[in-house]
């Protein structure tokens, strides 16, 4: 499965599916997909029983792209064991057995693992509660910009918005990917395109990582700047909308400890 599909910004029910696998009483070992979903979006592997979990290091951990990575279950390692298909990437016993003194089979990309740790730092000092909390917010503004341009959201259902990007829809007889130019060419804002089925109907917005409310106002402001000048009759001002949605929605962060070094002041600041 694919725990946050960057496609379509659509989320899946993890849980759910563990249920019906565990209910119809089938052997299937349960791999998730969680490549930008991790550390934007709410992914519990043991609780929600996965049995192998991937993810990467360019997306919500904020690095570029270089590391991958497998959680395992205990079912999963005992499957690897008597599977015939000749592996590489799923084979696990080499890694397992000398990452217990910390070391690792190839050479291991040593720069990537540094600003990985510096990551996990920042992630866990802000809390991951207050980081999901804050992809959320980013992406419920985003979609007030797209309503209020009269747009249509690619992700159809709300219970299953992505909280890490949303698709917009053009209007019928509009190349999403020549508005995309413009924006790209005038702006200089790059927008994700519409795959397979979708491809020039559609463009995506990202929202997660080492983002901030002003960075997603100067992208949306790129957005109806570019669709006005396609010529795409839009309803409103998703701007102004957006504006509103956060300032109207301020959020908690923690404060650094150079800050709390510097004055006896409150280690919370409200920004808006």
């Amino acid at each position: 499965m694919v725990h946050n599909e960057t496609s379509t910004g659509v989320t899946s029910n993890i849980a759910a599916v563990r249920r019906a696998i565990d209910a119809a009483k089938h052997p299937a070992l349960l791999l998730v997909d969680t490549i930008s979903g991790l550390a934007s979006a709410d992914y519990r592997h043991d609780e929600w029983g996965v049995d192998v979990s991937i993810s990467g290091s360019q997306k919500g951990l904020m690095l570029p792209p270089g590391i991958s990575f497998n959680a395992l279950s205990v079912k999963a390692i005992e499957a690897s064991k008597t599977a015939k298909l000749p592996k590489s990437f799923w084979a696990w016993d080499e890694i397992i057995e000398m990452n217990k003194t910390g070391y690792w089979p190839s050479t291991p990309n040593t720069n990537l693992l540094y600003g990985l740790n510096e990551a996990c730092d920042m992630l866990l000092e802000h809390g991951l509660d207050v980081v999901l909390a804050r992809h959320l917010r980013w992406a419920e503004g985003v979609r007030a910009a797209v309503r209020a341009w009269g747009l249509q959201i690619q992700c159809a259902d709300p219970a299953v918005y992505s909280p890490i990007l949303t698709g917009v829809m053009m209007p019928e007889g509009v190349d999403a990917d020549a508005v995309r130019k413009i924006i790209y060419e005038r702006f200089d804002c790059s927008l994700g395109t519409g795959l397979g089925k979708v491809k020039g109907r559609m463009f995506r917005i990202g929202h997660l990582g080492d983002s901030n409310d002003l960075t997603l106002m100067a992208a949306l402001s790129g957005c109806e700047m570019g669709l006005k000048l396609a010529g795409v009759r839009l309803a409103g001002s998703g701007v102004l909308a957006a504006m509103d949605h956060f300032a109207s929605h301020p959020v908690s962060l923690p404060r650094s400890p150079a800050m709390d070094a510097a004055a006896p002041t409150p280690t919370r600041v409200v920004l808006t």
